[in-house]
């Protein structure tokens, strides 16, 4: 496990400005594991003893099975208030995708699942020969290159170029 690489979930949660605290230590591995094996030793008993044998009617049993748990097993909290603080200055929509770090060929292209995608020239600056940009594969196939938080493209599942309101990349 190399803590230095984060998974799209890690990553995904850096983007929103959220801290993760991971479990690498034994005893918080052990927390986990006592949690998953209570709910697998006492859930199966429970939804046998109510005669439930399909995921619809399972589904409707959590959710009155999860305060009764919680209040069986729950610890209060140390102290008053909420730790939730409001959400900064961030893009949702580059939330949930892929998220990968490429680096900009000689021909200010980024190679990326067997794909080129072009990177047009931009306001700024030219060309991204050698950077490091970070391609983000939205659900429906289409693509953004991002360098920093500036995107650099837009591209449908092809890795054609898509149009943006602001020029040849743009920041939305």
């Amino acid at each position: 496990m190399d803590r230095s690489k984060p998974t799209q979930f890690g990553r995904a949660m850096g983007e929103l400005g959220i801290e993760m605290i991971p479990s690498y230590s034994p005893q918080a591995r052990g927390r986990r594991e006592r949690l998953f094996r209570t709910l697998q030793g006492r859930l199966p008993n429970e939804l046998a003893r109510e005669g439930i044998a399909d995921m619809g009617e399972a589904n409707e049993y959590l959710v009155a099975y999860w305060p009764r748990f919680n209040a069986a097993f729950g610890v209060e909290a140390a102290g008053e208030g909420t730790a939730f603080v409001p959400l900064s200055d961030v893009r949702l929509d580059d939330i949930p995708c892929l998220g990968e770090t490429r680096t900009v060929g000689n021909d200010n292209c980024v190679s990326y699942r067997g794909k080129r995608l072009q990177i047009a020239p931009q306001p700024h600056r030219i060309h991204y020969v050698r950077a490091k940009v970070r391609v983000h594969e939205y659900e429906d196939g289409s693509m953004s290159v991002f360098h920093d938080r500036l995107r650099l493209g837009r591209y449908d599942r092809q890795g054609c170029p898509l149009a943006t309101s602001n020029g040849a990349g743009g920041t939305a």
